[in-house]
């Protein structure tokens, strides 16, 4: 269903059965170069791309999850959020009402993938321990899981949601230094209502990575809470645990680190076999990064770039049952984002674009036709097709803004400081027919 405007600043904007908006009262519709009101515009129609953009979160800095970090309940009737405080609200895509959940500091992990809970983290009077915790989303109600050992962070929940899976700092190596084990419960800020990343981001990454500290990645038991080691005494810097979202017995993981010094992308079971990299690198300063699963819980997508007289990048993916590799090619450089994300069915993609190209884009892909070609286990080819849905020039790209389809793929929802503050935004993947 298309919105339609009702009347002056009156607007409704719906969505198909399966993610249903309910009308609700829109502030002036004009782009945010608009004069100032009481309150930042709700809603706009963005006049270099025709799309429309809808402000979701009231309060000002207030954020959406990272890009491959489920925010939505099974049924896609709700999204959690971050709110300005560290702490956790939801919203109620079938009424567009915000309930705050719960104070902060809270670090939110995913909402699972069976049930309306979301998996949250949360510090304890001792900095190197912290305490797993889960909220149903629904009812408000909150429930502490486990203690997590010693520096441990928990990154991810598996598909059945039996599971939860990540890393500790072995014993006191580093402590007391910049990296010392300690959980981090909140991301670095602009200001007070802008979070963003740390100018000094790269010198800090060079600095863990160096640092070469053994560390253990482990599963634990959401009901139990028996912790089981998948690898010990591992001096790479391990990171960023995602299961997939179909098979609840695998995870991927990356060494993090600056993409040229690292093969970054693995899988492994979680009874410890099949450790394997997903992607290996053959080209000197070849990197390849920004990982995430695919709604099949199959497919892993990745972004690769290679050094080049113009920098070649594509959206890689490998699938790990069929082992078939597909790399879909950026019609110009100027296309590449930040991170890149895939719809629910897979056909499509979104990019929250960079300082050099600062737009959210809708990525269509076009794959090279076979003629026949010989050879084995070859990788197949094709290009994207760009369209700009958002002008993000007025954004500080040190908020990255994290592109995340809605389960009915009708938005791409995103988070921004075009308007000053962050706040959670979506944009309309087709184009507004009416103002």
């Amino acid at each position: 269903m298309n919105p339609k405007a009702l009347s002056g600043l009156l607007c409704s904007v719906a969505l198909s059965a399966a993610f249903l908006f309910v009308p609700f009262v829109l502030a002036a519709d004009a782009p945010p170069s608009a004069p100032a009101a009481t309150e930042p515009p709700t809603s706009w129609i963005d006049p270099d791309t025709g799309h429309r953009v809808i402000r979701l979160t009231r309060e000002p800095g207030s954020d959406s999850f990272y890009f491959n970090y489920n925010p939505f309940t099974p049924d896609g009737k709700k999204m959690a959020f971050i709110d300005a405080h560290g702490g956790i609200g939801v919203l109620d895509l079938t009424t567009m009402l915000e309930k705050h959940l719960l104070d902060g500091p809270a670090r939110t992990i995913i909402v699972g993938h069976r049930t309306p809970t979301l998996y949250y983290t949360k510090p304890t009077d001792d900095p190197y321990f912290s305490t797993l915790w889960s909220v149903n989303l629904d009812t408000g109600e909150t429930k502490k899981l486990s203690d997590l050992p010693r520096r441990a962070q928990i990154m991810t929940i598996n598909a059945d949601e039996t599971l939860g899976a990540g890393v500790y700092i072995e014993g006191d190596a580093n402590a007391g230094g910049a990296y010392d084990g300690t959980p981090q419960q909140a991301a670095s800020r602009l200001s007070a209502t802008n979070m963003g990343e740390p100018a000094n981001k790269g010198q800090l990454m060079a600095q863990r990575l160096a640092a070469k500290l053994p560390v253990t990645m482990f599963t634990i038991n959401l009901k139990s809470g028996e912790v089981k080691k998948l690898l010990e005494h591992n001096t790479n810097w391990l990171n960023h645990l995602q299961f997939s979202p179909a098979d609840p017995a695998l995870l991927m993981y990356c060494h993090e680190g600056a993409w040229q010094q690292v093969d970054r992308i693995w899988c492994i079971r979680t009874d410890g076999t099949q450790n394997q990299l997903v992607h290996q690198r053959q080209l000197e300063m070849e990197i390849a990064g920004h990982e995430w699963w695919g709604a099949d819980g199959k497919t892993i997508f990745y972004q690769l770039h290679y050094p080049t007289g113009g920098q070649v990048s594509y959206i890689a993916s490998y699938n790990v049952e069929t082992k078939a590799r597909v790399w879909l090619q950026y019609n110009e450089p100027e296309q590449n984002s930040i991170h890149d994300n895939s719809s629910p069915d897979g056909t499509v993609f979104a990019g929250d674009g960079s300082a050099r190209a600062p737009w959210i884009f809708l990525f269509r892909p076009r794959l090279v036709p076979n003629r026949g070609t010989l050879g084995e286990n070859l990788i197949k080819t094709g290009y994207l097709i760009s369209e700009p849905l958002v002008n993000m020039s007025k954004h500080n790209y040190r908020l990255e803004p994290n592109p995340i389809f809605t389960p009915d793929m009708k938005y791409i929802i995103f988070r921004s400081n075009i308007l000053g503050p962050d706040y959670a935004f979506a944009v309309e993947v087709e184009k507004a027919k009416t103002p």
